[in-house]
């Protein structure tokens, strides 16, 4: 019987960093597994992530910078590098954890599966998925509940009210 010589291949090394302070600190450990996992059912070039969880403030700063639109919202994505193909391989997410709390709260959701929603929204948007039109929209979250389904949570996005559409055009946000 012939052994098969060639070396097997590793998959690409994903770094994913998240930075958090106060309460959402405790929330670490929970979102770098899950968007791991996520990250291995999606397997896209991206391989270099890093989420910040941060507050209402610091949100509407970066809000207003980059979209020119005053006040928070919920997640803000930024691609940072970019393959031969212009495919992502590097960027960040911004999740405004209280945006999540409140949105939870309204749902009847726990805050976390809130939280992990917005950071894997993220996660798409730098995959290539784009939720500015009707179509991309209900793919993408339908994406989302699909991923979250597979993680074993079960479909967040469809599990709260009926969504409404983003407001604005281009933007990078749920």
């Amino acid at each position: 019987m012939k052994r098969n010589t060639r070396p097997r291949q590793r998959p690409p090394k994903f770094t994913l960093t998240i930075s958090a302070t106060g309460a959402a600190s405790r929330d670490v450990p929970f979102l770098r597994r899950n968007l791991r996992r996520a990250h291995v059912l999606l397997a896209p070039p991206l391989r270099e992530l890093s989420i910040a969880l941060v507050n209402d403030q610091r949100m509407s700063e970066l809000h207003a910078q980059f979209m020119g639109i005053p006040g928070p919202t919920d997640v803000l994505t930024f691609e940072l590098e970019h393959d031969i193909q212009g495919r992502p391989t590097g960027g960040e997410v911004v999740v405004c954890v209280p945006h999540a709390r409140r949105e939870a709260k309204r749902r009847g959701i726990e805050w976390r599966m809130e939280l992990l929603l917005y950071a894997l929204h993220g996660m798409l948007h730098l995959c290539g998925f784009d939720d500015t039109s009707d179509r991309g929209f209900r793919t993408m979250h339908r994406r989302e509940d699909e991923i979250l389904t597979q993680l074993g949570f079960g479909p967040v996005f469809a599990s709260g009210s009926v969504p409404m559409r983003p407001k604005t055009r281009g933007a990078r946000r749920r």
